[in-house]
């Protein structure tokens, strides 16, 4: 069986298991028939069939002194998976690696129950259980805030990870590349985030109706598939005797730009222009064996993978340039579309057709599996990252307490990428994912009957965020100082699904929002997503209780 995929739509998670039943019903009529079959959905059978993100209840213990730093944390995770595993005990878990974002626990306890249940088989969606994990110790932080009278932001500044010393996750791993605090910093003073408070205040005694909240809330994300065998990609590269050359590796494209971030790569070693380099589908007939274009490692594994193959040939030329014209190796030098070879230069493809005359493979692999990834799951410990991405943002929203409607307002962003292998579609990456993280928060409501059929499964009752939900005021920015200490294709960092999560920080500007409803008295209970009705009854529970 060969599978070949040109592009797909955004995947965003659903490709990686949900196909299957499809694939097969396709398959058996194909067999069935002797003819190919394609087998395409109507979009509500589509959303009752699927599985989702998993819905999860986590129950929040800790304990605090009076200045907000934390001093043990218990939580309990309760996972709704569905009729099947599917990929729900690597999505738990990975809800568990994050249940700390970006704070150091001196003391932790992370339970977690995977719940079957009569719904559909639930499975991967863009964070993989981090999103669930991150949202229980921010609400937990929020409380402690609540709790204490501090500002929930001197709350979390006291709390992260430091950046000097390493402090240990609660699975053990040593946290090296911790840069929450400065990216914090910088948001906060670029932000006016202090004085942006002191307004939000004035306005919250001035207006009975409307109420504003802000919160400023940090990320710090994982990155490697936390299946340790997965981490592991490979390329194929053809330089032809014209100079132009053809790249297929593992990874596929779904819009996030993952085949040009690799064609970049491959044209930057050989220091060509990117339109001399051709990719064509994914294909297992080219490049076998190929993991899941997941956890935002597409482009670390393959950009890895397919580098390794330009240098191989690109080493190949090196010597045959160097012997034929009786220079050092290092006097051999790949420039803008062309290659200086002692004090002489010639076109690229013009060394590439001489080096094919002369009987030079221009033809190569290329292999990447990421060092150091491991994890038992039986003792709880281990490296399963090799390095976090980090981001932070902060919301600023106004809800109406007469009918639980809410806006965001402002929201700025900034988000650590390393150095940034396409500044354009890693902001298209980070702009995209900050507002489908704000749906999933807000207004994405599942809802099932007694006999767990979705009844949400239309854009008629299950709604996304549009053009007008974005804040009119929207500011997004690549962290300038990000740099991997990792040695990733370039120092580059995974940015797919990291800024989802920057989305915590509306979920937290409403609660503080709701808060001033209440006049500071009583800290709500409010669930994700926050729809409108739900934010009504948090504004009557808190004036109720005062």
């Amino acid at each position: 069986v060969t599978v070949e995929v040109r592009r797909m739509g955004g995947g965003f998670g659903g490709k990686e298991s949900q196909p299957a039943l499809f694939a097969s019903v396709a398959a058996l009529a194909a067999i069935k028939t002797g003819r190919p079959a394609k087998c395409r959905l109507d979009r509500d059978d589509d959303m009752v069939m699927t599985g989702k993100r998993h819905e999860v209840r986590i129950d929040y213990d800790f304990g605090f002194g009076a200045d907000g730093r934390i001093a043990a944390a218990d939580f309990a995770h309760f996972v709704r998976c569905g009729y099947s595993k599917d990929l729900s005990a690597a999505i738990a878990d990975r809800a568990m690696f994050h249940a700390d974002n970006a704070y150091a626990l001196p003391t932790a306890r992370i339970r977690s129950r995977r719940l079957k249940t009569h719904t559909v088989s639930n499975t991967a969606f863009r964070g993989f259980g981090g999103p669930q994990g991150m949202v229980g110790i921010e609400r937990a932080i929020d409380h402690i805030a609540f709790e204490t009278g501090l500002d929930p932001l001197d709350v979390r500044k006291r709390n992260f990870y430091p950046a000097k010393e390493p402090a240990l996750t609660p699975y053990h791993m040593p946290v090296t590349d911790s840069v929450i605090g400065e990216i914090v910093a910088e948001l906060e003073a670029s932000s006016n985030y202090r004085a942006r408070r002191e307004r939000v205040t004035a306005f919250n005694a001035d207006n009975p109706v409307l109420k504003k909240g802000l919160a400023l809330t940090p990320v710090k994300f994982g990155i490697s598939f936390t299946t340790a065998h997965l981490n592991q990609a490979g390329a194929l590269v053809h330089v032809y005797k014209d100079g132009s050359v053809h790249l297929n590796h593992g990874g596929t494209e779904m819009g996030q730009g993952l085949f040009t971030k690799v064609a970049q790569v491959v044209a930057e070693e050989f220091q060509i222009d990117i339109d001399q380099v051709k990719i064509t589908g994914t294909t297992t007939a080219k490049v076998p064996n190929t993991s899941a274009t997941a956890a935002s490692s597409g482009s670390d594994l393959n950009g890895m993978a397919a580098q390794a193959a330009a240098r191989t040939i690109k080493d190949r030329l090196i010597d045959y340039a160097a012997e034929r014209y009786k220079v050092p190796r290092d006097q051999v030098v790949f420039e803008a579309n062309r290659v200086r070879i002692g004090n002489d230069e010639k076109r690229f493809s013009d060394l590439v057709g001489e080096a094919y005359l002369a009987r030079i493979s221009l033809s190569s692999t290329g292999f990447y599996a990421t060092p150091g990834v491991s994890y038992d799951r039986e003792s709880a410990r281990g490296t399963p990252f090799y390095y976090f991405a980090y981001g932070a943002a902060c919301s600023e929203v106004v809800i109406d307490t007469l009918t639980g409607e809410y806006r965001l307002l402002r929201a700025d962003i900034l988000h650590d990428v390393g150095q940034s292998l396409n500044p354009a579609i890693d902001l298209g990456q980070i702009e995209g994912g900050f507002i489908q993280g704000m749906g999933w928060l807000t207004m994405e409501e599942l809802c099932w009957d007694d006999k767990g059929r979705l009844k949400t499964h239309a854009p008629s009752t299950y709604k996304i965020p549009t053009a007008n939900d974005r804040p009119d005021d929207f500011r997004v920015a690549i962290w300038e100082k990000g740099e991997n200490r990792a040695p990733t294709v370039y120092r580059s960092k995974a940015v797919g699904e990291p800024p989802l999560m920057l989305a915590i920080s509306v979920f937290s500007a409403l609660t503080d929002a709701v808060i001033a409803a209440g006049d500071g008295k009583v800290f709500p209970d409010l669930d994700a997503p926050a729809t409108p009705e739900r934010m009504l009854a948090a504004i009557e529970q808190v004036r109720g209780a005062g």
